[in-house]
């Protein structure tokens, strides 16, 4: 008998799956409240860049609708300030790319469902578990909408946080010019905040996100809470002040009469990420397993960028195990566990100790990022790492393995 799989929520992990079960001719049900013509006129959804490993699953899932070759970036440049400011540069060995999410969700949902995929949209609650749970050999719930998230038990040991770690302002911005190559860029501005810019195609073409990770009391939380709409002139020109002080390697390329927002005043989103992971799986009353799946397991604050290209590697996985096995119990679980939990987890706390480290910068990272600083090689492994998490928490995970990485680069520095 055909295999049924209900997916609850329709995001990078629910559709990526859903296509690749399409794909192997699973039937695939996917629930959501929000149907494809809606999202041209939501606020940003996020500013999410999709690494080269992604798009690689997008190429393989034939919807790779914007190649990275046109519409990518090719490397990471770097600024730390201080008393002597650090710039570098890193390059990538393959082009990530970053799609505004009201256009690339959409797309995804319509190409499910013209490869047979069928949509309920209705909104769907934990009571709602159960019933759905009967009508499928396996639900996957891919969404903490509406108290979904609270039936996955949270891991204390990988949720070090109980509030956000930075207070967020990031939108869509036009009136930047583009880096000599075009590329993502990094700036830490010690003890105030990091800040992420990424090329990305909008609405109207390519646009500048920019990702302010704001250290909570500092010089540049007022960002997170002023709003665009009260006055945007006066947001724009505080931001711009801003920017100059903590940021200027990318304040130097805004030409301040054209700056603003790219679309319009959808374009920006304010507020904060409580980081938090969660099994990866729950047993209803009734003795079904389901399964959690992208944020609903693993919600990480966006200053690494790794949400989204964590969630499709896991549902690339759980795609693959479900082909692989017709009884979804709890040695399932422990298949795909075993398999998807490296990357997810490694992300995970990359992430975490990345703000901590942008934080109180302890003495090993401080080496870290002067060494990072004077190698091109080191720098180029460091940024093309951004697809492998974890390879980087294997370099991170201990003060030992931060400065035996740095030992292995410093030879050639002095060289």
């Amino acid at each position: 008998m055909k295999k049924r799989i209900g997916i609850v929520g329709a995001g990078t992990a629910g559709l990526h799956l859903g296509l690749f079960l399409r794909q192997h001719d699973v039937d695939v049900t996917v629930y959501t409240d929000r149907k494809p013509d809606e999202y041209s006129g939501l606020r940003l959804l996020n500013t999410v860049a999709h690494h080269a490993v992604t798009v690689q699953r997008e190429v393989a899932l034939d919807v790779n609708e914007w190649p990275s070759e046109e519409f990518g970036y090719f490397g990471h440049y770097y600024y730390v300030g201080g008393p002597q400011p650090m710039r570098f540069y890193g390059d990538l060995k393959a082009p990530g790319r970053a799609v505004d999410y009201r256009l690339y969700q959409p797309m995804l949902m319509r190409a499910l469902e013209a490869r047979g995929g069928k949509f309920c949209y209705d909104a769907v609650s934990t009571d709602d578990l159960e019933g759905l749970s009967e009508q499928y050999d396996l639900l996957v719930v891919c969404t903490g909408k509406y108290a979904l998230g609270k039936m996955f038990e949270k891991q204390s040991e990988n949720s070090p946080f109980e509030k956000p770690q930075r207070a967020l302002c990031v939108g869509l911005f036009k009136g930047i010019k583009e880096s000599p190559t075009r590329a993502l860029t990094m700036s830490i501005s010690p003890g105030h905040g990091e800040l992420i810019e990424i090329p990305t195609l909008s609405f109207n073409g390519m646009s500048t996100a920019l990702v302010l990770e704001n250290h909570i009391g500092s010089d540049l939380e007022i960002l997170a809470h002023t709003k665009y709409e009260d006055d945007p002139r006066a947001f724009l020109d505080l931001m711009l002040k801003k920017l100059r002080k903590h940021h200027p390697s990318v304040a130097e390329r805004i030409d301040p009469a054209e700056f603003d927002l790219a679309n319009s005043s959808l374009d920006i989103l304010q507020g904060g990420v409580v980081p938090v992971f969660r099994d990866g799986h729950a047993t209803l009353n009734n003795g079904k397993t389901i399964i959690g799946l992208g944020d609903v397991q693993a919600t990480v604050d966006p200053v690494l960028g790794q949400g989204a290209n964590m969630a499709s590697h896991a549902a690339w996985i759980l795609g693959e195990e479900i082909l692989a096995h017709s009884v979804y119990d709890l040695r399932f679980i422990e298949h795909l566990e075993r398999r998807r939990q490296d990357r997810v987890l490694c992300a995970t706390r990359w992430t975490n100790f990345t703000l901590s480290a942008f934080t109180e910068l302890p003495p090993e990272f401080l080496a870290f990022l002067q060494v990072l600083s004077l190698s091109r090689e080191m720098a180029d492994e460091f940024t093309d790492n951004f697809n492998y998490p974890e390879r980087q928490w294997d370099r991170f995970s201990s003060p030992e393995r931060i400065g035996q990485w740095c030992s292995q680069y410093a030879p050639t520095i002095a060289a």
